[in-house]
């Protein structure tokens, strides 16, 4: 089994739709895929229609999910939510209240490039975000396009848009602690993503995760692309220690970066563990298959 539970469509800043993700995942003969658009399950309802109309029987089936915006003492961290029910009133509207502050967000980031000599505008972001869920990688974006830096990856640095860099700004995002409460009282299953991403900017430290960890968070995201081998090795031992699941997931953004779907995946046992825990949503199978667990 092939099981990527980390991807991203253009319901935030991936660059497929939801329904090219589903098909594009089904192409890439994934068992298993999740779509976890950054503070946001509008995607959803279009990759489950695209999933039940592959046009042959499919044992693709679809995680739904979403990737939260959170903070810890300072620092930025992200947490995959997982068969969470979207309409649950708390967690749908602290969900709102991160995406309400992406476009003042994007706009004071824009206003500090500006300051540095970058002449990008509120119109171009614009019109790359389209209308998905405005964020860095789509400033990250018009950067490219004027040329300051020759990749998205090359944006998230402190010269640029790092947390902390020069045209950073906050907004608002979750405590992690909170976000874990919530998730679970919305029956979903909660994985902090790509924990050890240090060229992402400053990280969490493993007596955080512990403490994650002991609130009740799920999982940590072992197996990621801005993670060293060594690293990776690192965390499956953390996980081993803390009794959390060690995922693996590609991170999927299209092409805005370089990964690809199925790049790392997750232990069919681990996914297992995962779909045993959510009471809040489940699995959705593609057209002629079933859930996969």
């Amino acid at each position: 089994m092939r099981i990527d539970l980390h991807t991203h469509s253009t319901a935030s800043d991936g660059t497929d739709t939801p329904a090219e993700l589903v098909r594009n995942a089904a192409a890439a003969g994934l068992d298993v895929v999740a779509l976890t658009d950054h503070d946001t399950t509008r995607g959803h309802a279009e990759a489950i229609a695209a999933l039940r109309a592959l046009p042959e029987p499919t044992g693709l089936s679809l995680v739904t999910g979403a990737e939260l915006s959170c903070r810890l003492d300072g620092v930025g961290l992200h947490m995959l939510a997982y068969l969470f029910d979207p309409d649950e009133p708390e967690l749908a509207r602290e969900r709102e209240l991160v995406r309400d502050d992406r476009v003042p967000r994007a706009k004071t980031m824009i206003g500090k490039l500006r300051e540095l000599g970058v002449d990008v505008t509120w119109e171009q972001v614009a019109r790359i975000a389209g209308d998905g869920s405005v964020g860095r990688p789509h400033i990250a974006e018009a950067l490219v396009e004027l040329g300051v830096v020759p990749t998205v990856s090359d944006a998230f640095t402190a010269q640029w848009l790092a947390d902390g860099g020069r045209a950073y700004a906050e907004k608002h995002e979750l405590d992690p602690f909170d976000a874990i409460r919530l998730v679970k009282a919305a029956g979903g299953v909660t994985v902090f993503a790509h924990p050890a991403a240090v060229k992402r900017g400053q990280t969490v430290p493993e007596s955080a995760i512990a403490e994650l960890a002991a609130a009740g968070l799920d999982g940590i995201e072992a197996d990621h692309m801005d993670h060293a081998p060594e690293t990776r090795a690192r965390l499956r031992g953390l996980a081993a220690d803390l009794g959390l699941l060690a995922t693996g997931s590609s991170d999927y953004h299209g092409s805005r970066k370089t990964c690809v779907l199925g790049e790392f995946t997750t232990d069919p046992e681990v996914y297992g563990e995962i779909t045993r825990r959510a009471t809040g949503a489940f699995p959705v199978p593609g057209a002629g298959g079933s859930p996969t667990a």
